[in-house]
C-alpha cells in the first residue's frame, strides 16, 4: 500500500508540476514574435557573427539589442546559428528547465534526503514552485542564459567527488560570461588553490581559443567594450537590482560619483565574501555557493532580474531539511517577494507619488536589498548534520555545530 501511495502521489505530483511548468512554456512561445526570446536572438547573431564574419560588438538585433559577452559566448553560439529559429527555441527550453532541475537537486539536498520515498514528489513541487519565480519566468521569456551558468557553479562547488577537474565549469562558465568569476574568489578563500587555478586556466584556454578564431573582436572586447557597462543599456531602470542600479537611483537625477559605488562595493565584496568563507568552513557548501551567487549579482554594473536566479540556491538554504519553523516563513516570505514583481510596483508609486519616496524607492530596489538581506541570514544559520553529511569531501575534520540561533525573517536587454 506505501509503494502504491508514494508511486500515486508521485506521478500526480509531476502531472501538476508538468502542467504548471508548460503554461510558462506556453505563454511564451505564443507571445508576440518580435519580442519572443530576444536574448536568444543575440546570441544566434554572435553565432553568426563567428561564421560569416562582421563587427561583433557593432552589430544590432532585430530589436536593436548588443552583444554584450566576451567572444567565447559568440564562438559557443555557432550551433544555435546553424539550426533554425524554431528549433532553437525549443532547444532552449531544455537550456533553461535542465539546468534548474541539476540546481534544485543539489540546493534541497538536506530536505530531499529527509523525504526518502516521497522524495521524487517534492522534487516535483520544488521545480514547478522555483520555475514560477520571476528571474526563472524571465529566463525563458527573454531565452536567457543564466541558470546554465549557476548549475555549472552549483556542480563545480558542490559535487562531492566530481568527476572533472574541479574548477574547470567555473572556468568555462567565467569564459562565457564575466560574472561567475567571483567563484574563482570562492575557491581561493575557501582553500582551494587548484581547483582556483584549474577555473583560471580553463577560462584562459577557452578565450585564447576564441581569440584564435575572432582575433578583431576579441581585441575590441578586452580592450575596450568589456570597459563601458553603457553597452549593458541605461544603468539606471528598475529592472537593474545590482548595487550600482540602486546607489544611481538614490542619487537621480543627479549622478553618482564613481568612487561611491566602488567604495560600497569594496565593503559589500569583503563583507560577503567573508560571509561564504565562513559558512563553508562550517560544512554549509551550499549556503557559501549561495553568498557567492548574490555577490555576483550585487557586484555587477548591471543585474537585471533574472540574474537572481541565485535565489534559487538561497531558498534550499534558509529551507534545510524542512524542520525549522522559522527558516521556513523565511523561506516563503522569499518566495512570496521573488514570485512577484514588487520593484516594478515600486516603480509605479514613485512616478505616481502614491507613496513616500523612500517607501518607493525601498520597494523598487526590494530584489537587491533582499539579496543583501538574504546574505546575513544565510550567514546565522547553524549548520545541520544534514549539512555536514551532504557537504563535499573535505580533508580537515568536521566543524563543531555552533548553538546560536537562527536570525529572523527580517533598457538593453541582453547580459
Amino acid at each position: 500500500m506505501l509503494v502504491r501511495r508514494r508511486l500515486l502521489i508521485t506521478s500526480l505530483a509531476w502531472l501538476i508540476a508538468l502542467l504548471a511548468v508548460g503554461l510558462i512554456i506556453r505563454a511564451n512561445l505564443t507571445n508576440a514574435p518580435r519580442f519572443r526570446m530576444v536574448d536568444l536572438d543575440v546570441y544566434r547573431d554572435g553565432g553568426r557573427s563567428v561564421l560569416h564574419g562582421g563587427q561583433l560588438y557593432s552589430i544590432r538585433s532585430r530589436i536593436g539589442l548588443l552583444f554584450t559577452y566576451p567572444p567565447a559566448a559568440a564562438v559557443l553560439a555557432v550551433p544555435l546559428a546553424l539550426m533554425s529559429w524554431q528549433a532553437a527555441q525549443l532547444l532552449w527550453i531544455l537550456v533553461v528547465y535542465i539546468p534548474l532541475a541539476i540546481t534544485v537537486w543539489y540546493a534541497f539536498r538536506p530536505l530531499l534526503a529527509r523525504a526518502r520515498g516521497f522524495a521524487p514528489a517534492i522534487f516535483a513541487g520544488l521545480f514547478a514552485g522555483c520555475a514560477w519565480l520571476l528571474p526563472m519566468r524571465q529566463e525563458i521569456y527573454y531565452g536567457q542564459v543564466d541558470i546554465l551558468l549557476v548549475s555549472l557553479c552549483m556542480l563545480d562547488c558542490g559535487a562531492r567527488r566530481p568527476r572533472w577537474p574541479r574548477g574547470m565549469l567555473i572556468g568555462l562558465a567565467t569564459a562565457v560570461k564575466l560574472v561567475p568569476g567571483v567563484f574563482i574568489v570562492y575557491l581561493l578563500i575557501t582553500g582551494r588553490r587548484k581547483a582556483a587555478a584549474v577555473a583560471a586556466l580553463t577560462f584562459a584556454t577557452v578565450s585564447g581559443l576564441a581569440w584564435t578564431i575572432s582575433p578583431q573582436d576579441s581585441d575590441r572586447y578586452w580592450s575596450s567594450a568589456i570597459f563601458n557597462p553603457k553597452r549593458l543599456g541605461p544603468n539606471m531602470p528598475t529592472a537593474n537590482q545590482s548595487l550600482r542600479g540602486m546607489i544611481l537611483r538614490i542619487f537621480y537625477p543627479t549622478g553618482v560619483p564613481q568612487a561611491v559605488w566602488l567604495g560600497i562595493a569594496v565593503i559589500v565584496a569583503i563583507a560577503g565574501f567573508a560571509a561564504a568563507r565562513a559558512v563553508r568552513q562550517r560544512g554549509q557548501e551550499i549556503a557559501g555557493i549561495a553568498i557567492t551567487g548574490m555577490l555576483a549579482a550585487l557586484l555587477s554594473p548591471v543585474a537585471w532580474f533574472h540574474h537572481l536566479c541565485w535565489v534559487v540556491v538561497a531558498l534550499g538554504v534558509l529551507i534545510g531539511d524542512g524542520r525549522n519553523p522559522r527558516r521556513l516563513l523565511t523561506a516563503a516570505a522569499t518566495v512570496a517577494l521573488f514570485a512577484t514583481s514588487v520593484p516594478n510596483w515600486g516603480k509605479r508609486l514613485f512616478l505616481t507619488h502614491a507613496v513616500p519616496v523612500l517607501l518607493a524607492r525601498v520597494l523598487e530596489d526590494a530584489f537587491g536589498l533582499a539579496a543583501l538581506a538574504l546574505i546575513v541570514i544565510m550567514l546565522r544559520i547553524p549548520p545541520t548534520d544534514a549539512d555536514l553529511d551532504l557537504a563535499p569531501a573535505r580533508t580537515q575534520p568536521r566543524p563543531s555545530i555552533p548553538v546560536t540561533e537562527p536570525a529572523s525573517p527580517a533598457g538593453s536587454r541582453d547580459g
